[in-house]
């Protein structure tokens, strides 16, 4: 926040809003009388708030009319195929703000510059409540897309918010409480590329040589129309389809010069993790993640995508003769899912099996060359000694069980954080995300220095409660866990146990960089880092396995 001044720090200081803040407003207040006795389940309901409208002192660089509405569209051959789908109108701004992808489902890609002011209006032109959530962006929490902020068919909600990120590529879909993963499935998701100007000292690969691929997995019935399955086999795994689609496309192929591309490939699926590889045994370049570019490119064999994350990739395709085909396939893999499930999960296209991505097709030879930059930019990194709890993480323990998924053995509640969940604005805490078989509790009085963790393997003790292995080891499963608010640094990951599923993915995470989404492994820990700066108010953080997450794998953070 160093190049921010002081009048600037409190225009964003005040565009949050407290928890104090909310129990305020009366239209809340009145929602919440009689909601006491929250159910610790995914049904939880949600305060209806009047949609927040333009502010008469917020001035936009730009402003963006964004719909939100079902349409039809073709995707495979024959009938259209009913979709939800965002689309967004450039009211004021750069002309570059808004790109279309022609003939597909997916929302109009948007393009901001960090420091810009930004006012979107989003119009709900659905049948159903539905509320967007702007992933990866630091924005305040009226302005963040928490699911108390849904809005009705018909009407309008006004984000207003500057952006505060470096160049990243971030997410903008739906965060419907209960419904988050049908309505992305259906359509309601697209990209957010920021640009900076770090970035544009580089000249990376731009213009037709910066390529989003959205990959997303769908399953069609026999009139081309999509199914989604709610049943309860498919939320515990996560609901999976036969067919992978990239930027909206079946058997997508792309046409490339024999010149660098900057691809920026982000997992849209609801819960299919992906392991990416070439066919041809090329390594992939990673040059960015989540939060952004990295300090220097790291080369690896594959890399394990899992939803909700992004991946900014170098591709070189100079030296290719005119008419070579590559494949970006998703390699085979094991461990994601619970033991059982793997044996059950037979589909057409099974999690973990080997199949194609998309295709690359060098149609042109160039002479032109474009040079990888070994230094790509440089941030604050933040040190366990930073945070202000470096002998005492916070926990994250998320668990499987019959029916129910858990964090730290509670569903969703909401506005109801445990003590070690409401954290000081502006500290900068250590996190450790492990996965907490068995009945895993903690009651209301459970203090975060109280969290104990014993690393033997057997009874593990959290605030004085038991959690016990056992036979719950057999329903352990990936999660990818993504926490609103600023992006966050890896500290640590570890792994004990039998590895020997492990040593199928553990060489495709990339370390380093800024995060916002990570995928835990069944018996590993993560420690992250992770600033609470500049907002006050409740930022969720949950399993973008959506399925999970409608389960009520999610739970608050309260910022005072």
């Amino acid at each position: 926040m160093s190049e921010f001044n002081e009048s600037r720090r409190r225009f964003l200081m005040q565009s949050g809003l407290g928890v104090a803040g909310l129990t305020a407003l009366p239209s809340l207040a009145k929602a919440m009388e009689g909601m006491g006795g929250m159910k610790h389940s995914a049904d939880v309901e949600m305060p209806k708030l009047t949609p927040t409208k333009a502010s008469p002192n917020f001035h936009p660089d730009v402003e963006i009319d964004l719909f939100a509405k079902p349409t039809t569209i073709p995707i495979l051959d024959g009938s259209k195929t009913s979709i939800l789908k965002y689309t967004a109108k450039l009211v004021k701004g750069p002309k570059e703000t808004i790109t279309d992808i022609p003939n597909s489902y997916l929302g109009s890609i948007i393009r901001l510059q960090k420091g810009q002011k930004v006012r979107i209006n989003f119009y709900n032109g659905l049948s159903v409540p539905t509320v967007t959530h702007w992933h990866g962006l630091h924005v305040p929490q009226i302005m963040d897309g928490h699911p108390m902020y849904s809005i009705d068919s018909g009407e309008v909600r006004v984000y207003e918010f500057e952006v505060m990120n470096r160049a990243s590529m971030n997410i903008y879909h739906t965060h419907q409480h209960g419904a988050t993963a049908k309505q992305l499935y259906l359509g309601l998701v697209s990209a957010i590329i920021v640009n900076d100007s770090e970035e544009a000292a580089l000249d990376l690969p731009s213009g037709e040589f910066e390529v989003p691929l959205v990959i997303q997995d769908k399953q069609f019935d026999s009139d081309n129309q999509l199914i989604y399955s709610s049943m309860m086999k498919n939320k515990m795994t996560g609901f999976t389809g036969d067919k992978i689609l990239v930027n909206g496309f079946p058997n997508f192929k792309l046409d490339v010069a024999s010149r660098a591309y900057r691809l920026r490939v982000m997992n849209g699926s609801t819960s299919r993790i992906y392991k990416l590889a070439w066919e041809d045994g090329m390594p992939i370049t990673v040059i960015g993640v989540d939060g952004g570019l990295l300090e220097q490119p790291e080369v690896k064999p594959y890399i394990m995508l899992a939803p909700g994350e992004r991946l900014d990739v170098w591709a070189d395709f100079s030296g290719r003769n005119e008419g070579t085909e590559l494949t970006l396939k998703s390699l085979a893999f094991a461990g994601v899912l619970p033991k059982m499930a793997e044996m059950k999960h037979r589909g057409a296209l099974p999690v973990g099996s080997e199949y194609p991505i998309c295709t690359i097709r060098v149609t042109k030879k160039v002479s032109e060359t474009h040079k990888l930059p070994m230094q790509l930019s440089k941030f604050k990194h933040h040190e366990i000694s930073d945070t202000t709890n470096s002998t005492n993480p916070l926990p994250i323990g998320i668990s499987e069980a019959p029916m129910s998924m858990l964090i730290n053995g509670r569903a969703y509640e909401f506005n109801n954080p445990l003590p070690f969940e409401r954290v000081k604005l502006g500290s900068t805490q250590l996190i450790e995300i492990f996965h907490a078989h068995g009945n895993m509790t903690m009651d209301d009085n459970t203090k975060a220095n109280e969290h104990e963790k014993h690393e033997s393997g057997g009874e593990k003790k959290m605030g004085g409660m038991g959690m016990m292995g056992g036979g719950m080891m057999d329903l352990s499963m990936a999660h990818p866990i993504h926490l609103h608010g600023q992006s966050f640094e890896i500290a640590s990951r570890s792994i004990s146990g039998d590895t020997t599923a492990y040593d199928t993915v553990k060489d495709g995470f990339i370390n380093s960089g800024l995060k916002d989404t990570v995928l835990i492994m069944p018996m590993e820990r993560i420690k992250i880092i992770k600033p609470f700066h500049d907002f006050k108010g409740l930022f969720l953080y949950h399993c973008h396995n959506l399925e999970h997450e409608d389960m009520g794998m999610m739970r608050e953070f309260s910022v005072e």
